[in-house]
């Protein structure tokens, strides 16, 4: 008798564990769906941060192009201005 009692008790804790098991394993996979869509999103952003860098680091560049080219510039009317500064005074004081 203890035997069969046993077996019962056996197949009964297994049908009880099934279920639990069972929803378990779809709650792991819900979250596991989830997780797999946070991760497409991430990668989504990311590869939209490369593009924002590439385009910023462009921008940068010509920025600091323009710069040189005007600080030369700059420095080119300097030069002239301070000849024309001393050939205006050598025509004064003659």
């Amino acid at each position: 008798m203890t035997r069969k009692n046993t077996w019962a008790l056996l197949v009964l804790a297994t049908a009880l564990t099934l279920p639990v098991t069972g929803c378990e394993d779809t709650k792991t996979l819900q979250e596991n769906e989830q997780l797999k869509a946070q991760v497409a999103e991430l990668q989504k952003e990311n590869g939209q941060a490369g593009n924002d860098l590439e385009t910023m680091t462009a921008a940068r560049d010509a920025l600091t192009k323009e710069n040189e080219k005007l600080k030369a510039e700059i420095k080119n009317l300097k030069t002239r201005s301070t000849k024309k500064r001393a050939s205006s005074q050598k025509h004064h004081a003659s």
